[in-house]
């Protein structure tokens, strides 16, 4: 555990609440995605758009606005 009473994930693999976010933050930019759309083609799921959009994205909240860090963002597990 940490000083915080939080378990520490020796295993380093992300946590449901991780996985958790993650899903969120990529169906949301999902979601923008189809709605800012002015065309009436459908959207299909892109992982690599929705990527590039999210670093963008985390980019102002992480280190523009200052607002959360990396993980708070999107979690990751660092290899």
């Amino acid at each position: 555990m940490n000083l915080k009473g939080r378990k520490i994930n020796f295993k380093k693999e992300l946590t449901s609440e991780q996985i958790k976010r993650q899903d969120f933050v990529d169906n949301a930019i999902f979601d923008l995605i189809k709605t800012v759309n002015p065309a009436e083609k459908e959207m299909r799921w892109d992982i690599k758009m929705i990527g590039e959009i999210r670093d963008v994205v985390g980019e102002w909240m992480v280190e523009r606005l200052k607002i959360t860090d990396e993980q708070g963002f999107y979690p990751w597990v660092e290899e």
